[in-house]
């Protein structure tokens, strides 16, 4: 299984013609889209977009996504939306949740988390494959270099769970690798000079480490 994920698309041409050429370079199994797909309007344009990418493409919504855009997701057969579900591909479990309230020097999910991460916990296991639009608090997630503005219910739902992999964004300066634990995390952010991430697992079971790599 390979993935390829990004993030932080922001509805600009030039980022999705980036994602394109991505897609057509690595080959991927499964495009992954870590949230900040549109710019707050006409989403339609980006999704139509995605849509005819030609592999399953699996999406949260970030900051600039609005919530009504969830709803127009199920107008695409080939996007499905990872927001507080578990879908499996290929013997692979993703689960993701939507959502970024950014505040100053921390990020949210949303306002009220609790109840959210709590239901989000419970499917959520070590052989998860996480998608969120914040990366944890104190991993990628450095601003002006110096102070962290991750998420801090994330961080404390990977130290809970310990999931295989998080993949997020939102932190644009952000972009890299790096491990909690057992749980390796990437910020696929394309907004700046990466564009996103390749993810190989190999095997079909998803029991060997897997193998990131920013392109």
């Amino acid at each position: 299984m390979r993935l390829y994920a990004v993030a932080d698309i922001h509805a600009k041409p030039s980022r999705i013609e980036r994602l394109r050429a991505g897609v057509r370079e690595h080959d991927p199994d499964v495009l992954v889209v870590a949230g900040d797909i549109c710019n707050y309007v006409n989403p339609h344009r980006v999704f139509s977009l995605l849509n005819e990418i030609g592999i399953p493409v699996l999406a949260v919504l970030g900051n600039s996504d609005r919530p009504w855009h969830e709803r127009c997701l199920v107008r695409y057969e080939n996007i499905t939306s990872l927001h507080m579900r578990q879908i499996h591909i290929g013997g692979f479990s993703f689960s993701g949740i939507s959502g970024a309230v950014p505040i100053p020097f921390r990020t949210r999910v949303a306002l009220r988390e609790k109840a959210l991460f709590e239901k989000a916990a419970r499917i959520i296991s070590s052989e998860t494959i996480l998608v969120v639009h914040p990366p944890p608090y104190g991993t990628l997630d450095r601003v002006i270099g110096r102070l962290c503005a991750g998420s801090k219910g994330v961080a404390r739902l990977v130290a809970a769970r310990m999931p295989r992999v998080v993949l997020c964004g939102h932190i644009h300066e952000g972009t890299g690798i790096k491990k909690i634990g057992s749980t390796l995390v990437v910020n696929c952010s394309i907004a700046d000079a990466a564009n996103g991430a390749v993810i190989d697992f190999d095997g079909p079971d998803g029991k060997t480490a897997p193998a990131a790599r920013m392109v």
